[in-house]
């Protein structure tokens, strides 16, 4: 029989895996938390606007009349992508709220 510590030196290491999206300290400089806030406002102002004019378009309504008839595709993957665009960007609003916040908390007000 082999002696134990005969093994090749790989078998005896023992590896803990760690989460590639595992930051426990990640803190987000005032610079980054205003720039996120800056797109979650900047969502807010543009797509709303955007989603009026999809709506206004003859193309969104089968009839080729505004609000007659029944919503077709153009509408409805307009639709979409606002509701997709106002999440994403109200996500990045929060995020960098929460970001200035925390910066603020570990360097204390200014």
């Amino acid at each position: 029989m082999p002696p134990a510590d005969s093994a090749p030196r790989a078998a005896r290491t023992i590896s803990i895996p760690v989460p590639l999206a595992y930051w426990p300290t990640m803190v987000l400089s005032r610079g980054w938390s205003l720039f996120l806030v800056g797109v979650g406002g900047w969502t807010w102002v543009i797509w709303p606007r955007f989603a009026v004019a999809i709506w206004n378009d003859t193309r969104a309504w089968s009839a080729g009349v505004v609000g007659e008839g029944g919503p077709t595709s153009f509408l409805w993957v307009h639709a979409l992508l606002i509701a997709a665009s106002l999440a994403i960007g109200t996500t990045a609003g929060v995020l960098g709220v929460r970001g200035w916040r925390a910066a603020r908390r570990a360097t204390g007000p200014r």
